[in-house]
């Protein structure tokens, strides 16, 4: 399926929903709304011209200075059809909020958690939101740019040498 088909088909399904897309390098990015997350990601699974029924990663990225600093970026694979496809959401700084997409991809419960655990990104209607690296009194997202370079000095006992 070509780039082409499938901005075609998510523009069809959803013409509300897609708000932008981009490639490079031979891969396809697609923006979407963040609140048609749920929607769009079950039909990237369920449909069977897609059928992206991996999840390969969602991360999270923060651009700080922008009006809508943080952004959620979904890796999916379709084993039917060979292909990989990027898409993401942009979230603004002061409720960095998206729904989870475990209901669709289970595989997504740790990288979720990841992003929530390093930007404070939060998923709605997880199963299991809790930070797997840092303690969970910890009160900051050490991935976030505005996060000292050398860390917060005793934000976190740490063992004498």
């Amino acid at each position: 399926m070509t780039h082409e088909e499938i901005l075609k088909r998510l523009n069809t399904a959803f013409p509300q929903s897609v708000v932008g897309h981009e490639e490079f390098r031979g891969d396809l990015s697609v923006v979407i709304r963040r609140e048609d997350l749920p929607r769009v990601a079950l039909f990237l699974k369920e449909d069977a011209d897609f059928s992206f029924d991996l999840i390969v990663d969602v991360l999270g990225i923060d651009r700080y200075g922008s009006a809508d600093r943080f952004e959620v970026v979904y890796i999916v694979y379709s084993l039917k059809n060979k292909q990989y496809l990027r898409f993401r959401v942009t979230l603004a700084e002061e409720h960095p909020a998206v729904a989870t997409v475990t209901n669709v991809w289970p595989g997504a419960n740790w990288y979720e958690r990841e992003a929530y655990d390093m930007f404070g990104i939060r998923f709605e209607g997880h199963p299991d939101l809790r930070r797997m690296y840092m303690p969970e009194e910890f009160e900051y997202y050490p991935l976030r740019k505005d996060f000292p370079l050398m860390g917060i000095p005793d934000s976190l006992p740490l063992p004498r040498r």
